[in-house]
């Protein structure tokens, strides 16, 4: 096998069903040996985009995203997606080209130091230069990705490790080759060296096993700790719960922790990843309010959730409440507020085992959530009246002067009553998109993707495009605000592609 094949063999075992790239010949290779191999090679306008959209794929799946770019601009290109990747906690895994190995750093067509450039954006980057050692590599690589914290992870593939071995000594010879008169010695000498510089490059490729895609290990919580949780619990009279996107990093797990929130009986508030989880108008979902509700608590568990701005350093947190967290990201469990209570482990995990020890006994808190719930309702209520006020507004002014203009309040609700039960809504903006994430109601677990604490504008079209790849036949709906919208127009090519 030459090493496009081997790439998109240990792509084929790790899972991968599509990958998405902007064709370079750098990685040419890589693409069409992975077509061969029932993997749909998905071609977009902008590198930027096959990362978006390898992104959109590994949140919705559970296996990492793929994506591969040629090299040099190619590869800066993708820089804003990775760095989104890592700080989404997203299992990414990125094959960039690379010039020949014997050509690097002397002036090689689109030859930059590219490890540096990547290595702060990932977990995990390295380059090959060997063929032999490209299976191991990328093993790692997407064991990498899928373990403890998720995130992206970078691979370097010179392109002179991609192609069958005779036709790279064929290239390396004619460099080397003198016709018409005998080769000096330092001619002879640069032959010798490409001839061992191949043979070394290429030996041991053709014995190289590829293995099947092991589990993720994933950080368990302790059991102790988990029954503390459930002591605190039981004697809390206004408790509050919180669950972020890492709640729900294995997809698999999403509908046992649905259950897992029911039966704990605590009112909950989403954010990220998780809108959506419990469905539209659940009685224990709380979608306003939740600053007030943080003050009155006396216990909060946050569920894969840090204390960053979103939640104002950890200040919404009231002083005299018990605060757990739950995170895989000992970083983030202690980020600016120390909990009494952390546990470092899968939050989503947590959960279900909290779920089992400690389950609500009806009524529970039923005063607590109908006080939330009296709150939270008030506030939809404002929201629509303002949403009616300025639909008529705007109907008058269209009457007197014929200039028609549109209100995010009403658009939003108006979204929010065509939507389908299966859509998923990918969320790519500023304003508009946090007036969307207080009306639009996602209808389901997994149906709701935004960008996450980098708050990127421009990963619209690529969240899109991998969202439709892993749930074919739903509806896609792009809340894409005036400004975001420009980064992903020329995808709507790809689209009809």
């Amino acid at each position: 096998m030459n090493g496009g094949e081997l790439i998109a063999e240990v792509l084929r075992k790790q899972g991968v069903r599509w990958l998405f790239t902007l064709c370079g010949g750098h990685i040419s290779p890589i693409l069409v040996e992975s077509k061969r191999r029932g993997i749909r090679v998905v071609d977009v306008r902008h590198e930027v985009n096959a990362v978006f959209a390898a992104d959109a794929v590994a949140r919705l799946t559970g296996v990492p995203g793929v994506a591969a770019v040629t090299a040099g601009p190619g590869l800066t290109n993708t820089i804003t997606a990775v760095k989104n990747a890592q700080m989404a906690q997203s299992p990414v895994v990125l094959l960039g080209g690379a010039t020949a190995t014997v050509l690097k750093g002397r002036g090689a067509l689109q030859d930059i130091d590219q490890m540096a450039l990547l290595r702060p954006h990932v977990k995990w980057a390295a380059t090959v230069s060997k063929v032999k050692d490209l299976v191991s590599a990328l093993e790692h690589a997407f064991r990498v990705a899928t373990s403890g914290v998720p995130g992206p992870v970078f691979l370097e593939c010179p392109v002179d490790l991609l192609y069958e071995e005779k036709m790279v000594r064929s290239l390396y010879s004619s460099k080397a080759s003198v016709s018409g008169r005998k080769p000096t010695l330092g001619e002879r000498a640069l032959s010798t060296y490409l001839n061992f510089h191949t043979k070394r490059m290429f030996a041991g490729a053709d014995s190289v096993q590829v293995h099947e895609a092991p589990e993720a290990r994933v950080p368990a919580p302790a059991r102790a700790l988990v029954r503390r949780a459930a002591k605190q619990l039981r004697s809390a009279e206004r408790p509050v719960l919180i669950i972020g996107s890492q709640a729900l990093s294995i997809p698999g797990e999403v509908r046992a922790l649905v259950n897992a929130v029911e039966d704990l009986g605590i009112p909950v508030f989403l954010s990220g990843m998780a809108r959506g989880l419990l469905g539209k108008g659940h009685a224990l979902q709380m979608r306003h309010g939740r600053r007030k509700a943080l003050k009155k608590a006396d216990l909060v568990l946050l569920a894969g959730v840090p204390c960053d701005f979103r939640l104002d350093y950890g200040l919404q947190i009231g002083r005299k409440a018990y605060y757990i967290s739950a995170n895989r990201s000992v970083v983030e469990l202690f980020k600016n507020r120390r909990p009494q209570l952390p546990v470092h482990g899968d939050a989503g995990r947590f959960l279900q085992l909290l779920s089992r020890e400690c389950p609500a006994p009806t009524g529970r808190w039923s005063t607590w959530i109908d006080e939330l719930r009296a709150a939270n309702d008030t506030r939809d209520a404002d929201i629509r009246e303002k949403g009616s006020k300025a639909a008529e507004q705007i109907a008058a002014k269209a009457a007197a002067d014929g200039v028609s203009l549109v209100d995010p309040l009403d658009i939003c609700g108006r979204l929010d009553e065509a939507l389908a039960d299966d859509s998923i809504l990918v969320a790519d903006g500023g304003d508009f998109v946090a007036t969307a994430s207080y009306i639009v109601s996602p209808r389901g677990p997994l149906s709701w993707l935004d960008p996450g604490a980098f708050g990127t504008l421009g990963v619209g079209a690529g969240f899109a495009l991998g969202a439709a790849q892993a749930r074919p036949g739903r509806e896609v709906w792009i809340v894409f605000g005036d400004g975001a919208c420009g980064w992903g127009l020329a995808e709507f090519d790809s689209f009809v592609r």
